[in-house]
């Protein structure tokens, strides 16, 4: 039995009772209720009063609380705060996807970059020696591009040959090379077989053959060094493990001999990869300083005590370009040539600067033709295909532990693109004129030989890498305590 109080409904006048009783109660904080004029006038005054106090009274009014919160954030710069760091953070993003980019690759794709901008460059070169020497005014139009070809044929097959070597025959390779290269160099200083050209003795003749040894030092010294860095190991923290004997008697030795001969423009790439080398290798940072002020001090004082160098120097700065000898006058014409390229170019064997204009115009100066007849579209094309082939080098040296294979491949990246910089440098007129072909495209069978070579050494080492079938994986960014030594650690690429 529910013994809860029944619920009784009001009766009709209790209900009314309760109504007036609410109508009478009255709220202590409300304000007594205005006429209708008056209501209009306070109305009126308080618009008035909130547009004087702007838009800021407006938003704060209409915001509310919420609004507070957040012009107090504002107030103290911490929204500021985290748009900088979102910015930040997306910035380190994009960089690590580029570095991952360039560092890490498909081995496959690895192999073809190279491969393939090897082959466009050296095809761009053909096809460019062709036109500046078809206005050969002996009639041999086509003797010049005939002889590059047969050169182009040779570096080719000396290309796959290197590239198909077993890889443990490349460091015995490197030994031989760097003996014949020291011999063939002392046969130009020392010998009547040294023929003179352009100022300088760097090329042997013998017979109806003519080359520039030089370009042989070049690659010997790029794999007869990383060998004997990559021996060295941990012993390189010691000065007298690295300077003996790759920088004395082997470095040093090779550039006095290219010195003997005048050719200063050997000379600075030699010196570039020797301080490649030894960077990648892990020599400590201060003696880079010092060695790099004194090859400073020693290139002043080659130009100063030869007057053909220094008359280049004058000329670069603009400086005695009246003097008899005209030294302004190729790299003016070199100036006009890539002016009229426009963006398009005039055309692809419509060059008019290639009329005996430009002196060595297929040669030094060939990428001034390329400029006026393909345009600034055909010179960012050439530069892409070094960029292409530098990545390409640079996945194969960071994909791999071994250190010869390392070293050989930054040591050849140094001697292509460092080559090619200061000759497109020399005919932009970033530098001054030095005598440095750029590889792959001007003429001299020599050169564009040696250089399919050197990168056919990459391509064994891409290819050992494309049969393995996978990257190398990458390393941790910050080495362990057992790792650290008192010198600067190998190069980490």
């Amino acid at each position: 039995m529910d013994k809860r109080r029944p619920r009784v409904p009001a009766s009709p006048e209790q209900r009314r009772s309760q109504l007036r009783a609410v109508d009478d109660q009255t709220d202590p904080g409300d304000e007594p209720v205005e006429p209708a004029a008056e209501r209009r006038v306070h109305r009126s005054t308080a618009a008035k009063t909130s547009t004087a106090k702007g838009p800021a009274a407006k938003t704060s009014t209409a915001k509310g609380p919420a609004a507070d919160t957040r012009d107090a954030d504002t107030s103290d710069g911490a929204a500021g705060r985290r748009w900088k760091a979102e910015r930040a953070d997306s910035r380190q993003n994009r960089v690590q996807r580029f570095w991952s980019f360039l560092e890490i690759g498909n081995p496959y794709t690895t192999f073809w970059l190279i491969l393939g901008s090897t082959l466009a460059l050296s095809i761009i070169g053909l096809t460019f020696v062709l036109s500046s020497t078809s206005v050969d005014p002996t009639g041999g139009a086509f003797t010049t591009a005939t002889r590059q070809a047969t050169w182009a044929a040779i570096g080719l097959v000396g290309m796959l040959v290197m590239m198909v070597l077993p890889t443990r025959w490349l460091r015995a390779i490197g030994w031989f090379l760097m003996l014949l290269s020291a011999v063939l160099l002392a046969l130009v200083a020392f010998t009547p077989l040294g023929h003179t050209g352009g100022g300088s003795t760097n090329w042997l003749r013998i017979g109806p053959v003519q080359g520039q040894p030089s370009e042989v030092a070049k690659l010997g010294l790029v794999m007869w060094g990383a060998a004997v860095l990559a021996k060295k190991g941990r012993l390189l923290s010691q000065f007298a493990h690295w300077v003996t004997p790759f920088v004395a008697p082997g470095a040093l030795s090779v550039l006095v001999l290219v010195l003997a001969g005048g050719d200063l423009g050997t000379s600075l790439i030699i010196i570039l990869i020797v301080g490649t080398l030894l960077f990648a290798a892990g020599v400590a940072m201060r003696y880079f300083v010092i060695a790099a002020s004194l090859a400073a001090v020693m290139v002043a004082l080659l130009m100063l005590v030869t007057p053909y160098r220094m008359m280049r120097v004058w000329a670069w700065l603009g400086v005695n370009c009246d003097h008899p000898t005209d030294p302004c006058h190729q790299m003016q014409q070199g100036y006009y040539a890539l002016a009229s390229g426009g963006f398009w170019g005039v055309g692809l064997g419509q060059s008019r600067q290639k009329w005996d204009y430009i002196p060595e115009v297929h040669n030094d100066f060939i990428f001034t033709i390329i400029g006026e007849e393909l345009g600034l579209l055909g010179t960012l094309t050439v530069l892409g295909l070094f960029a292409v082939l530098a990545v390409g080098m640079f996945r194969v040296a960071y994909n791999t532990n071994d250190q010869f294979t390392r070293l050989v491949c930054l040591g050849v990246i140094a001697w292509i693109n460092g080559q090619a910089f200061i000759n497109i440098g020399m005919v932009t007129g970033l530098l001054p004129v030095v005598g440095v072909p750029l590889p792959f495209i001007s003429y001299g069978g020599s050169a564009l030989t040696v250089t399919l070579i050197a990168v056919g050494v990459v391509l064994n080492f891409a290819r050992r890498q494309r049969l393995d079938g996978r990257p190398r994986p990458r390393r941790s960014s910050s080495p362990s305590k057992a790792t650290k030594t008192s010198h600067r650690n190998p190069m980490s690429v």
